[in-house]
């Protein structure tokens, strides 16, 4: 079994991830624009570590790198982009336009230190990975013991 080091701050972070989600979809407002209504946006993320990384895979459908910034700003994780309405179709011809278009900010604390000249971001049929390798002394040491 693996020793975890408790770390009382984790879970305070994940807290507060969750009320800014609640508070971004409480006040996000659907303008009227005609008949069609244009909404902001965030896209779903996943994030997991391992043991020598942390990766981020966001959902980003017809967005290309272009539509992408990604920073990295005092151990903090800065996704932000905008999808934009296809050109080429009036908005009067649209029947029901239900995807949402608009420009998107996400914001995440990483729970441990990063090698910020290593981070590598890949866009794979819309998925955003973005790999964060941790630093040297973030990583769990192992200790030999030595028997006299």
């Amino acid at each position: 079994m693996a020793v975890i080091r408790w770390d009382p701050f984790r879970d305070l972070i994940s807290i507060q991830e969750r009320m800014n989600r609640l508070f971004d979809q409480t006040l996000t407002r659907t303008r009227e624009e005609g008949a069609l209504a244009v909404s902001s946006w965030t896209p779903a993320v996943d994030i997991y570590e391992t043991e020598d990384c942390i990766v981020l895979k966001a959902e980003l459908p017809g967005l290309n790198t272009n539509d992408v910034d990604i920073q990295i700003e005092d151990n903090t994780l800065i996704l932000k982009g905008e999808r934009r309405i296809e050109g080429g179709v009036k908005e009067e011809n649209y029947l029901r336009m239900e995807r949402a278009y608009g420009a998107f900010q996400r914001a995440f604390s990483l729970p441990t230190l990063i090698q910020h000249e290593k981070v590598r971001a890949v866009f794979k049929d819309g998925v955003l990975e973005v790999t964060l390798p941790k630093a040297e002394e973030a990583k769990p040491k192992q200790v030999k013991i030595e028997v006299k």
